[in-house]
């Protein structure tokens, strides 16, 4: 008997990252721009509860809060988890507990990284404080980490704060990364490997024949596998459309561009793609386009015009 070796499992890494830009309200200005002046500031709810950090409308009431305090730079850990293998962008680069600290004059806890010589050294209930960090731009990194502290709670009243700081921080830039390790199903590998013959090939739904590329396994509507594959395009329609302005991170495209939905001819929905070859502000709805392969002829690096008509609005209408 002769066995068939099993197909060769895809695997390859996805890392999804980009700057996130944010504003801030009077209560996050306050806060952020404290750390930077080694100053804790909370928020009172109408309850009297310390809030820390603080937030711009009351938990309970959704009143808004504006009224804030100065808590210590001590504290007790309510709650913690051991990190034995910090990651990218993590506060230690050596292993160190996540730990929820509740600041003395505070109600509520924060998280942040505790740095400590193993698990064997933290527990809930052990008192810490904060080490600052050299260099101070108003975030949260501005706290480089809690460190054990051998003092009691010193019983302090939290202390009213105007919340005033010479040039405040009014915005933050947050770096955010996921990474994976992607590896398709059985319908996306046969399509890149499709793609690689410089082919488009999808899969038919058995009941309700929508042609859906990329194929997905199964058909999200009908909830039935779909194994019938079918050859679309290579040519398709623009549906819709964006201008991108902003230039992404590591994307050798100049802005603007145009990135798209593209009907592939026979296909049963739109995918993605850029378009190129064409000036940005003469992409259309209903332009007919085709594929421009990468380099190494493994998927389409963009799409172009092809000099055809534009189709008829009714041909598409139904794929927006």
């Amino acid at each position: 008997m002769t066995l068939t070796p099993p197909p060769e499992i895809l695997r390859a890494p996805l890392v999804v990252e980009f700057p996130f830009t944010r504003s801030l309200g009077p209560v996050q200005s306050a806060f952020l721009t404290g750390l930077r002046e080694r100053t804790v500031l909370g928020v009172r709810t109408e309850a009297g509860r310390i809030l820390v950090p603080p937030v711009e409308c009351d938990p309970e009431t959704a009143a808004e809060l504006r009224e804030l305090v100065e808590v210590d730079a001590t504290g007790t850990v309510t709650t913690w988890a051991w990190n034995p293998e910090p990651r990218r962008g993590q506060p230690l680069a050596t292993p160190f507990a996540w730990v929820l600290v509740r600041l003395d004059g505070a109600d509520t806890a924060l998280l942040h990284a505790l740095d400590a010589p193993g698990p064997d050294a933290v527990r809930t209930g052990m008192r810490v404080r904060i080490r600052w960090a050299a260099d101070r731009t108003g975030a949260i990194t501005d706290i480089a980490c809690f460190e054990p502290y051998e003092g009691d709670a010193a019983g302090t009243e939290p202390v009213p704060h105007t919340g005033q700081f010479d040039a405040p921080v009014t915005g933050i830039v947050a770096e955010a990364r996921l990474d994976y390790t992607y590896s398709p199903g059985r319908a996306q590998t046969r399509y890149l490997r499709d793609l690689s013959e410089r082919r488009t090939v999808g899969e038919r739904c058995p009941s309700c024949a929508k042609v859906y590329v990329p194929p997905r396994g199964a058909c999200p509507t009908c909830g039935v596998a779909t194994t019938d594959r079918v050859e679309v395009g290579p040519r398709g329609t623009v549906t819709t459309y964006c201008i991108v302005n902003i230039k992404a991170k590591n994307l050798d495209i100049e802005v603007p561009y145009v990135y798209a939905h593209i009907a592939l001819d026979g296909a049963g929905l739109a995918l993605h793609g850029r378009i190129g070859g064409i000036p940005y502000d003469q992409v259309r709805m209903g332009l007919r386009v085709e594929p421009v392969w990468s380099e190494d002829g493994r998927y389409p690096d963009h799409y172009r015009p092809t000099g055809e008509p534009d189709a008829d609005y009714d041909t598409y209408k139904e794929l927006l």
